[in-house]
């Protein structure tokens, strides 16, 4: 009997329009929707989606926000072994998430899994949020020779961090947004500050410098920091 196959499809920011074709081709010939969860019940991908999935099979896993990593490890492997179930009874599972498969995605833990049991798995790639928020500010994220450096404003901040030439890109700015912008003030840099909240959804917030934004900001924020680099 032939297995099913897995697809870690990225489904963009929150812009439905957003949503490549690839993706959407691969959601209308899958059997089964595989779908994240927050513990508060909220269904962000799923929202981007949903019109174009209202004849399938949905199933929804709850994806813990923990740091916790034998808690995550478990919810992994529970998770990869409910989609193995369908696999190994034929059906193709789209399992998608914000943004893009490949970037901060916790979907990956469980393509790992799956992968490692012998299913064939696909990778749909999807338009990240920092490149939807740079379309939206209007602005370039990197030009010529210039760096372009992603990472989660957890990341120990330094005022020798935002002097490097380049831009950088803090994801999941939430909880660390007065902390990046106090380092930001203090660190004596002539970068160009960009914040983008809810890019692509209801309620989205944008500033063009450090005095448009407005505390306190949600999970879906990201800075763009962009350091002026010398002319060659």
């Amino acid at each position: 009997m032939r297995k099913g196959k897995l697809y870690g499809v990225g489904v963009g920011p929150g812009d439905k329009e957003l949503l490549t074709l690839k993706a959407l081709r691969v959601l209308k010939e899958a059997d089964i929707i595989a779908s994240p969860v927050t513990k508060g019940g909220g269904k962000a991908a799923y929202d981007i989606v949903s019109e174009y999935i209202k004849d399938k099979k949905v199933i929804e896993f709850v994806m813990p926000m923990s740091k916790d990593h034998s808690e995550l490890r478990k919810n992994y492997e529970e998770t990869a072994n409910m989609i193995a179930g369908y696999l190994d009874k034929g059906a193709d599972i789209a399992f998608i998430t914000l943004g893009d498969v490949t970037v901060y995605s916790t979907y990956m833990k469980v393509n790992e899994i799956v992968k490692d049991m012998g299913f064939e798995t696909e990778l749909i790639p999807g338009i990240t949020s920092f490149c939807a928020a740079a379309a939206r500010l209007n602005t370039a994220l990197c030009e010529r020779n210039e760096p372009l450096v992603i990472m989660p404003a957890s990341y120990e901040l330094s005022a020798d961090l935002m002097l490097l030439p380049g831009t950088k890109v803090f994801m999941k700015a939430g909880r660390e947004a007065d902390r990046l912008c106090d380092i930001l003030r203090d660190c004596g840099c002539d970068a160009k500050v960009y914040m983008a909240e809810r890019c692509g959804m209801e309620g989205e917030r944008f500033a063009y410098n450090l005095e448009e934004i407005n505390m306190p900001v949600g999970y879906f924020t990201l800075f763009i920091v962009k350091q002026h680099m010398a002319e060659e």
